[in-house]
């Protein structure tokens, strides 16, 4: 029956139909995930037979007359997320029926013809994608800082929690530690790749450390500029003489936009790469013990067993953890209906110390839900007790 489910209702076209199951199939891929398989998608006749405990959302495209209106009130009254589809022209209240209008909707963009930014918030809905959208701007302030601050802008106009050293370390916290916090917590490094770039020991860091974070990289290659080798598997955007406005930005808008494009396009490859870097690592700890990775449940939960044949729920988790994240795994798991405690996976590797000290808290605090260190994950689970 899968373990995901996605419903796909209203006034939609056969074309936007086939659209949005082609970029969700990509996004899917990354994850190792099979549409049909592990993902069913749903129309208004199919959705009330979905399998209820299996993580849900839908897109309700806009018409008139308005219709799959009983498939709407059943997913309604199981608290499921619909969000809201409009075409440019369309009116809210017109074409999306009377039931939604409390939900926050989402406008079809003449530059997004791939329906890339739903198929994304309908994997945030689901929890394969984090709902932070969070990306980190790497540039040399005497080359690129007028660029840095436009994307900022953009970027953050699509709903990016976007990280600028100018902006975002505010005055008396020590400047590399939150960098480097922010770093680990980003799904896209966009690096503006200028002529003096890799002169900077800094910018050299915050590219190698993306790397070894397993976060995806779009490269913006400056006019005239012969990149280095180094970066040579990012995805990169090669910027023409006429697309800037001065030496250091902005960017002509219809390239801007092109960028900012990519990094949604990037953004589930980035989260699906460093949660398939987690998973393996806590397999490899756990065959290690003599465990035994017995199978993946719902919400990408993986069930171990361990020697002694205790059974736990690992929940391997992207970026830092915060209390909202303890907290959501924990309904999770309550409703998947899975016995124990659940276990929050993550790398620790980056993140500012006061922090990990919060999330010892949390963990010796809260325990409806417990957390352990990847790096740590076969010494904490060779002791473990329920």
């Amino acid at each position: 029956m899968g373990i995901y489910g996605i419903g796909v209702l209203g006034s939609v076209t056969d074309q936007q139909r086939l659209t949005l199951q082609a970029t969700l199939r990509g996004m899917l891929d990354d994850f190792g995930l099979v549409i049909g398989t592990d993902v069913v998608v749903y129309d208004g006749a199919s959705v009330n037979g979905r399998e209820r405990r299996a993580a849900f959302a839908a897109a309700y495209f806009g018409g008139v007359p308005h219709t799959d209106l009983p498939a709407v009130r059943d997913l309604i009254s199981t608290n499921s997320p619909i969000i809201p589809i409009l075409d440019p022209p369309q009116d809210f209240t017109t074409n999306i029926p009377e039931i939604l209008h409390a939900s926050n909707g989402l406008r079809c963009r003449p530059d997004d013809p791939e329906l890339e930014e739903l198929a994304c918030a309908l994997l945030e809905c689901v929890g394969l994608l984090r709902r932070q959208r969070r990306v980190f701007i790497s540039y040399r302030r005497i080359e690129s800082r007028a660029a840095a601050m436009q994307l900022h802008d953009l970027t953050a106009a699509r709903g990016f929690d976007v990280f600028l050293d100018t902006h975002d370390i505010r005055p008396g916290d020590p400047f590399q530690d939150v960098l480097w916090h922010r770093l680990c917590d980003s799904d896209v490094v966009v690096m503006l790749d200028t002529p003096a770039y890799f002169d900077s020991r800094w910018t050299r860091q915050e590219i190698g450390r993306a790397r070894a974070k397993d976060i995806q990289v779009l490269r913006v290659v400056w006019p005239g500029h012969t990149p280095s080798r180094l970066t040579d598997m990012a995805e990169t955007i090669h910027l023409d003489a006429d697309a800037l406005s001065g030496p250091s930005g902005p960017i002509r808008d219809e390239v801007a936009d092109k960028i900012v494009l990519a990094v949604e396009h990037l953004r589930s490859r980035s989260i699906a790469s460093r949660y398939l870097s987690i998973t393996g690592r806590l397999r490899a700890d756990v065959e290690k013990i003599g465990a035994k990775i017995e199978g993946i449940g719902a919400h990408r939960a993986i069930c171990v067993r361990l020697p002694d044949d205790q059974r736990i729920w690992a929940y391997p988790v992207v970026g830092i953890p915060t209390a909202e994240v303890f907290y959501d795994i924990a309904d999770k798991a309550r409703r998947a209906e899975q016995l124990g405690a659940p276990v929050i996976v993550y790398d620790h590797i980056g993140i500012r110390e006061s922090w990990n000290a919060h999330l010892k808290w949390l963990d010796e605090n809260i325990a409806t839900v417990k957390a352990i260190k990847v790096s740590e994950a076969g010494w904490t689970l060779a002791a473990w007790e329920s």
